[in-house]
């Protein structure tokens, strides 16, 4: 599956003030993970951002948001996508950037 490799791109450019950041192919798309987990990533044309059980329900509110399902009819809590209008511009973009590298950033180190 292809993924928006512009998105991956102005998500790089942004990450970059964080440290350390690895890139990794899944979910179809390219995932950005910090100390072993996943922050945030790009599956086809949507942002993945990892939020964290307890941001589920605040963020499924939030315009062009749904939450991510790898398995049809089977949402991760936690786990959300947004679509392109919802990251149109960098601001909107470097928020939802923000949530998925806070909520890893509580994660335990995976090793």
């Amino acid at each position: 599956m292809a993924y928006n490799q512009n998105l991956a791109e102005r998500i790089r450019t942004i990450l970059e003030a964080y440290s350390p950041i690895v890139e990794k192919k899944m979910f179809g798309g390219v995932g950005f993970m910090l100390r072993g987990n996943l922050a945030c990533g790009v599956q086809g044309e949507d942002l993945i951002v990892r939020i964290g059980e307890a941001q589920n329900e605040i963020a499924l509110t939030q315009p062009f948001v749904r939450p991510f399902m790898p398995v049809p009819g089977r949402p991760m809590a936690g786990w959300i996508l947004v679509a392109p209008d919802g990251t149109s511009t960098d601001q909107e973009l470097k928020g939802w950037l923000n949530k998925g590298v806070e909520f890893a950033s509580t994660l335990p180190e995976k090793k």
